[in-house]
């Protein structure tokens, strides 16, 4: 079986906030476990993080993503618990189904950039939890 690289790989530096969302939830794992649990993150600590922090649930099958979690630094209207196949999102969710089904598939943290059409860039990092046999909540921040 051939193997390749996670095409969303974390570089070796972050932003300072992004840095800080993968130290938390780095800081989240028990023991040697290489995901964090989901039942040990709560609500409240996603309003704490630097940036703004996200939180997908993961169905499959079909493989399907739902938002659990926007902090209130998000700039767009509620859509806690709507599916993201059910929405029209904004540039900073640009290509998140993509993304949250690559981290989904590498059980691995992953960084996007995205560019928008002014041409600004800017960076999404998604972070699995592992709960019932299975990665079933990614972690985000912008």
């Amino acid at each position: 079986m051939m193997s390749c690289r996670n095409p969303f790989e974390l570089p070796d530096r972050l932003e300072t906030r992004l840095q800080a969302v993968l130290a938390f939830w780095q800081d989240l794992r028990r023991g040697q476990n290489a995901l964090p649990f989901n039942d040990d993150l709560r609500l409240p600590q996603l309003s704490e993080l630097p940036g703004r922090a996200f939180l997908l649930a993961v169905f499959a099958p079909p493989e399907r993503f739902r938002i659990e979690f926007l902090n209130a630094a998000m700039p767009i209207p509620s859509v806690t618990g709507k599916f993201l196949d059910e929405l029209r999102l904004r540039t900073e969710f640009g290509f998140l189904r993509a993304q949250a089904s690559a981290t989904l598939e590498a059980a691995a943290p992953t960084l996007l950039r995205l560019t928008d059409n002014s041409g600004d860039s800017f960076f999404r990092l998604l972070l699995p939890l592992w709960g019932d046999g299975q990665v079933n909540m990614i972690l985000g921040a912008l």
